[in-house]
């Protein structure tokens, strides 16, 4: 067996596995780049929207916790779906074996459940914002989202489950009919009608009509602004500017939600309809492609569903800068809310702030400079006691109120309990 035979085979020392795609290292590099580029936005754009909205109360709003809900899902996706579907789409082999193939697909229909059902309920809760405003507060509450928002994550793993427990007659993989390195995910036709139903076409038909709607009654009520305010002076060709703006604005945004939804999803349903209903024979390095760009579709949707709100870019700047576990950030906050605060919250909380200073000292001398850990104990509690050098924000006053504590020893103990 020379050596261009073996670099064909999926694992080289059986020739009876899968043939693996052989291409150049710089197509390799290249593929392997970009995919990683998209895995990194979908984790990192969703951890955003998940921190965001958790962090900060005033964000907790119905709206925004279905996206909650939607970047978690699609966090997920980018977690434990994407990183194994992009190798087997570059390589052409499955490396993790039949058991965690057929996880990894009960696992992508349990995710790609839940987003489909988050995007319905943000069409529906758009909807009523802008066609029922006046009872937006009464129709659209939290508890009743967030008994949406748990009905759907329950009634999704219900369906998973249900495939798992029925596998042998609506959910299989046609394992001893492949090579080895292949996973195979071969649906009969009533579970591919249903998927196909459930998955695609309903959430289409919902999200279609109801951007639909709104796009008109967005136009209707423009125009009635634009009867309305009638111009007086002489600004009527910048007054009549206004409207077309807006529209176009409101227009290019619903555009982006419906081409990007039927971008990433109508290619894989698609081939997965002429795969089943047809004698057409379609690629699998195809429909993993497309699979994945259903995924990536994860990736978008804190970009369209998320990036256009003000809080989010704010939220965005507070946390890459650190400010939003920084101390003197920690400290201010504090400080203007001591009216709120009692003595002993607010001493806690004063304490860990050092804490955690004292902490970052023992690992930079520790860690970066190399010191002994007897020497850096050493310098650490000295410093706690010589005005508190590891906490700066100590100098800080804190409310007329508290009684200040003492920090230092219950610095000196908390670390060496830690330590």
């Amino acid at each position: 067996m020379n050596l261009n035979t073996i670099q064909k085979y999926c694992y080289p020392l059986d020739n009876t596995s899968c043939l693996r795609e052989t291409r150049s290292s710089e197509m390799y590099v290249m593929l392997y780049f970009f995919s990683a580029a998209s895995v990194m936005l979908t984790i990192l754009g969703n951890l955003l929207v998940v921190i965001s909205v958790s962090h900060f109360r005033q964000l907790h709003t119905p709206s925004n916790l279905i996206v909650l809900s939607l970047a978690a899902a699609d966090f997920l996706v980018g977690i434990f779906l994407m990183p194994f579907m992009i190798i087997q789409i570059i390589e052409g082999c499955w490396y993790f074996g039949n058991t965690f193939c057929y996880f990894h697909a009960l696992f992508s229909f349990l995710l790609t459940l839940v987003s489909i059902s988050n995007l319905i309920f943000i069409a529906i809760d758009r909807y009523v914002a802008v066609c029922d405003p006046l009872l937006y507060s009464t129709k659209i509450t939290i508890p009743m989202v967030q008994i949406s928002i748990t009905a759907s994550w329950l009634l999704s793993i219900l369906s998973t489950w249900a495939i798992m427990y029925f596998k042998g007659c609506y959910f299989t993989f046609d394992i001893a009919s492949v090579c080895l390195g292949e996973c195979v995910r071969l649906y009969n036709d009533i579970l591919g009608l249903v998927d196909l139903c459930i998955s695609f076409i309903l959430p289409c038909t919902v999200m279609v009509s109801l951007y639909a709607k709104i796009f008109m009654v967005a136009r209707r009520h423009l125009k009635i602004i634009n009867l309305v305010n009638q111009p007086t002076f002489k600004i009527e060709e910048s007054r009549k500017k206004i409207p077309k703006k807006s529209e176009r604005k409101a227009a290019k945004t619903l555009g982006i939600v419906i081409f990007v939804f039927l971008f990433c999803w109508v290619p894989f349903y698609l081939c997965s309809v002429i795969n089943t209903y047809t004698d057409l024979a379609i690629s699998n390095v195809i429909i993993n492609f497309f699979a994945w760009l259903m995924f990536f579709n994860s990736g978008m949707n804190p970009i369209i569903y998320a990036l256009f709100y003000p809080w989010f870019q704010k939220s965005i700047k507070l946390i890459v800068t650190l400010k939003i576990c920084s101390m003197v950030f920690g400290m201010n906050w504090i400080l203007k809310h001591r009216s709120h605060l009692c003595n002993f919250t607010a001493i806690q909380i004063h304490k860990f702030l050092c804490l955690i200073r004292f902490c970052i000292v023992q690992y930079t001398l520790l860690c970066v400079l190399g010191l002994p850990l007897l020497l850096s104990l050493t310098v650490g509690v000295f410093s706690t006691f010589l005005g508190q050098l590891t906490c700066p924000v100590t100098t800080i006053p804190l409310p007329p109120k508290c009684v200040k504590a003492p920090v230092a020893l219950s610095l000196i103990k908390l670390a060496l309990r830690n330590l």
